[in-house]
């Protein structure tokens, strides 16, 4: 079983990520355009622009979930960053035909955890986003608002060092959205790098840094 205390996320290495001049092209137009960005353990970095900027696509360059057609990404190698991360999706991205907690076991059960572990962890996951009581509800019968918890929680359960979050409070009220960040500032004082998509200036305001973008370039960000 698991030593780590519940709720509690464990010491680890962040994983540091920086780029230059990334740029990302999409049907030929530069959906990001020659971004500079550094993510850095211990710390949250908003990345806000309005719908279609290029925060998502950024988001997944950094993750390692896209690979940028020009500029250069330290760690370089997708794969490594995306072997040390957990991802929010926007759009949950989660199996509607498994229960929340199956749900957040998958990339446990990757990682080759014994059973009982996998269990325990992600039942801490699912706790620390606020739903300890439906990890047998199917993730099909939850509202918008769970499922977008599981998927914090998913991406909580693995301990990243770079956890990625693409609008991880959207579809939630005050309370929950305040819970979903208390989480986030957890894992970032636990060690992790975390940079978060989003388009609300009360969640930028909590983040230690911005990174404001507009048809896919950084321009000076109205929040700050």
């Amino acid at each position: 079983m698991s030593e780590r205390t519940f709720g509690v996320p464990p010491l680890r290495d962040g994983l540091a990520v920086s780029g230059r001049g990334i740029v990302v092209v999409r049907g030929g137009r530069r959906i990001v355009d020659e971004v500079d960005v550094d993510v850095v353990p211990r710390r949250i970095l908003a990345v806000t622009g309005p719908s279609g900027s290029g925060k998502s696509t950024l988001l997944a360059v950094l993750a390692g979930l896209v690979a940028a057609d020009a500029g250069t990404i330290d760690p370089a190698d997708p794969a490594d960053r995306a072997a040390l991360s957990g991802v929010v999706f926007q759009s949950y991205g989660l199996l509607p035909v498994l229960t929340a907690a199956e749900n957040v076991e998958l990339p446990l059960q990757l990682r080759g955890l014994d059973r009982d572990e996998v269990r325990e962890l992600a039942e801490i996951a699912l706790a620390r986003a606020g739903l300890p009581d439906i990890p047998d509800r199917l993730a099909e019968e939850l509202s918008g608002g769970q499922r977008q918890r599981v998927a914090v929680a998913r991406a909580l359960a693995v301990s990243p060092a770079l956890l990625v979050a693409d609008e991880p409070t959207a579809e939630l009220d005050a309370d929950t959205a305040a819970l979903v960040l208390h989480a986030l500032r957890a894992e970032a004082n636990s060690g992790a790098a975390v940079v978060l998509a989003t388009h609300d200036p009360e969640v930028a305001a909590l983040c230690d840094e911005q990174l404001h973008l507009v048809d896919g370039r950084v321009v000076a960000s109205p929040f700050v």
